[in-house]
């Protein structure tokens, strides 16, 4: 049995190989290493399979966000509202460009934003909601939009775990993760489903004015060279990324069908397991299964974490202090907001390997040793 990692990386570049190192190879030799063709042409295939109008690609998912928010014209103070459930660039982007952070709940089954706390959030200051699609499952963006179109605030949605997730509407209507609201921004790190070599990122919308804006704000707030419109910031997906992703782009539903699968093996192996509760997949989600991320119940997480290391088998706790704990928002007062939801969670989540490239033998393996430990 080979090695199990929390992400094989290695084993899926071997796969395509020949067709990343070709791909490379052309961009050295057309030495076109900065908005060279393959950035656009990934930007037009990635715009057509999202089904959305515009696609900016920029350095990296933290950028997509902070790109987005700058585009929206808020001021120093304005109200962000967000979860605390989430990886900490969510919120930073926030208070980096002077805004207020106001963090809410999450549902306790899907990890994503609750409506309901967003609605008691909403105050005459707020001025956009950032709804986390989270471990690759989509947030309730039918209500989250119910709500923001009811005040008129623009949405931008953080789609960095969930790349490729499809959002039911209640008529049937289907809408990629990242194309419902005023913006969607992803990451592209080696480890998401759809990952580059290096950093990568990109900002969706449907609004020609907003995408205008957020591309030469990406551009040093610049439309044409050396003439500068506004304050921007320097992100660009570099043209190397930008030819990996053109070749990883096309086999991005093949590999979520094999995130599913293991998920589905997983699921199976502890449907009897009183201890552990498996992820929540909501009628209105066709779940990509970032990660595999479990809730348990009456059991000591970080020993179950020492005893699967000691059979080699690697975990991860995403996240264990939530964003409205961190000292970096203390000056906020974040820390006396009342989350259940999110407490709960961060007490009772853990990860257990997900990738493309997973076999029968490692997750017969993996899923063993878990009951063996939960059910001593």
């Amino acid at each position: 049995m080979r090695a199990i990692q929390m992400v094989d990386l290695k084993s899926q570049y071997h796969k395509i190989k020949p067709e990343v190192d070709k791909a490379i190879l052309d961009v050295l030799e057309s030495s076109a290493f900065i908005n060279g063709k393959p950035v656009q042409d990934f930007s037009d295939a990635l715009a057509g399979y999202l089904d959305v109008k515009h696609v900016i690609p920029c350095a990296n998912g933290t950028d997509a966000l902070q790109i987005s928010l700058m585009a929206l014209g808020l001021r120093p103070g304005d109200e962000v509202i967000t979860p605390s459930f989430t990886f900490i660039a969510t919120a930073e982007v926030i208070a980096l460009l002077n805004y207020k952070p106001v963090f809410v709940d999450v549902d306790k089954d899907t990890f994503c934003m609750d409506v309901e706390s967003l609605k008691k959030a909403i105050t005459p200051n707020t001025k956009a909601i950032v709804p986390v699609h989270l471990y690759g499952h989509t947030a309730n963006m039918e209500e989250v939009m119910k709500v923001a179109n009811e005040h008129n605030i623009p949405v931008v949605e953080d789609t960095a775990q969930a790349i490729g997730a499809d959002y039911i509407f209640s008529d049937g209507q289907r809408k990629k993760a990242g194309t419902i609201g005023t913006f969607g921004a992803t990451s592209f790190f080696p480890s998401k489903n759809l990952g580059c070599y290096g950093d990568g990122g990109a900002i969706f919308t449907n609004d020609d004015e907003l995408a205008h804006k957020a591309k030469i704000i990406a551009a040093h707030g610049a439309a044409k060279r050396y003439y500068h419109e506004i304050v921007g910031v320097n992100s660009r997906l570099d043209t190397v990324q930008a030819a990996v992703l053109n070749i990883k782009l096309p086999l991005l539903d093949s590999y979520i069908d094999e995130r599913i699968k293991a998920a589905n093996y997983y699921d199976n192996a502890f449907a009897s397991s009183k201890h552990i509760k498996t992820p929540f997949r909501a009628k209105y989600c066709k779940h990509v299964f970032h990660q595999y991320t479990m809730q348990l119940e009456d059991v000591d997480r970080n020993g179950l974490q020492e005893y699967l290391q000691s059979k080699s088998i690697p975990s991860m706790l995403y996240y264990p202090v939530p964003a409205h704990k961190q000292q970096m928002f203390s000056s906020y007062g974040s820390a006396d907001v009342h989350l259940p939801n999110t407490d709960y969670l961060t007490s009772r989540v853990l990860s257990l390997p997900m990738h493309t490239e997973l076999e029968e033998e490692q997750l017969q393996y993996i899923t063993s040793s878990v009951l063996e430990y939960v059910n001593q």
